[in-house]
């Protein structure tokens, strides 16, 4: 009798170690599924999955995350675009501006995600230390292809996946069918920065450069240095290049909300050139132009305009 009960002890035993066993892997399996690690431009950051309380310096990934339905605790409130102006509103904190960001309200709104771009990217280790911090501003040496990387990442980090994927799909499509558009149309584009009464260039390869690289409109000099604030021009080069189509983009539209690039743009020199002769002096929206671009709902009014703009 004694040895039968020695046998169910140990066998009791083991049953219930088996079950600690089971239980601890269980809780590692979950574990790991909450934690993901996010490779990107200045590092690799570990972070929860579906992170609560997250804090966007950059307005493409805000208007993603918009469009997605996901909700955030606060944003730099100064020069928000006109069509993500809800998060000017009071449920949303004020993390100070897109080049001087309030660490210390950062620090009391204890987030458990910061995304961050361009304009922040020095001051990444300081965001470290408040919360993990990830890049995603978008290289315009490959824009559709750090965009798309951009947006996969915000679908594994929020489970949206699959809806990440139907909208690229959708954005693909659209910029085949421009391309097409563009190539049939043989027609050259100059794209040029309004700012005040100074005008710059951009062309392949830099911060408006999409128009070209992706979209496929010829450039109408395709020797322009490519850099973030552009190659500055005067209004007898404009009329040398002589584009088929200007696009503008109104710089003191976007900071100041006054427009003022018609008047700088349409003078007496200007007003020579095809683009202007055939109604083809473009102003692009700067909200999406200037302030934001790299979201799901920016690119697609990109997309959307230019393709308007071609007759």
């Amino acid at each position: 009798m004694k040895k039968v009960l020695a046998l169910f002890v140990v066998f009791a035993l083991a049953l219930v170690g088996t079950a600690c066993n089971n239980s601890s892997q269980q809780g590692q399996t979950q574990s790991s599924e909450e934690n993901i690690t996010v490779e990107h431009q200045l590092g690799k950051t570990e972070l929860s999955r579906n992170p609560d309380k997250v804090v966007v310096f950059d307005f493409g990934v805000l208007d993603t995350l918009d469009q997605l339905g996901i909700e955030v605790a606060a944003l730099p409130k100064s020069n928000v675009p006109n069509y993500l102006s809800k998060y000017e509103g009071n449920n949303y904190e004020n993390a100070g501006t897109l080049k001087e960001p309030d660490f210390e309200k950062l620090s009391e709104i204890n987030p458990d995600l910061i995304i961050i771009s361009g304009r922040q990217q020095d001051l990444y280790q300081e965001f470290q230390k408040i919360a993990p911090t990830i890049f995603m501003g978008v290289d315009y040496n490959d824009f559709m292809g750090s965009f798309e990387k951009n947006m996969q990442t915000l679908g594994k980090i929020f489970g949206k996946e699959k809806e990440i994927e139907q909208e690229l799909v959708t954005i693909r499509s659209s910029i085949e069918n421009l391309k097409q558009k563009a190539a049939a149309s043989k027609k050259t584009a100059l794209i040029v920065l309004a700012n005040d009464n100074k005008v710059s260039a951009y062309g392949p390869k830099s911060r408006f450069g999409l128009i070209h690289d992706v979209f496929g409109l010829t450039a109408a000099d395709s020797s322009i240095n490519a850099s973030t604030h552009g190659q500055s021009i005067s209004f007898e080069y404009i009329v040398e290049k002589n584009p088929d189509y200007l696009y503008v983009v109104d710089r003191s539209a976007a900071v100041t909300k006054k427009a003022s690039a018609k008047q700088t743009i349409e003078n007496e020199l200007v007003k020579k050139t095809k683009a202007y002769q055939n109604g083809n002096i473009v102003y692009l929206d700067p909200n999406i132009w200037y302030l934001s671009g790299g979201g799901l709902q920016s690119v697609s009014e990109m997309i959307s305009e230019i393709d308007k703009s071609m007759k």
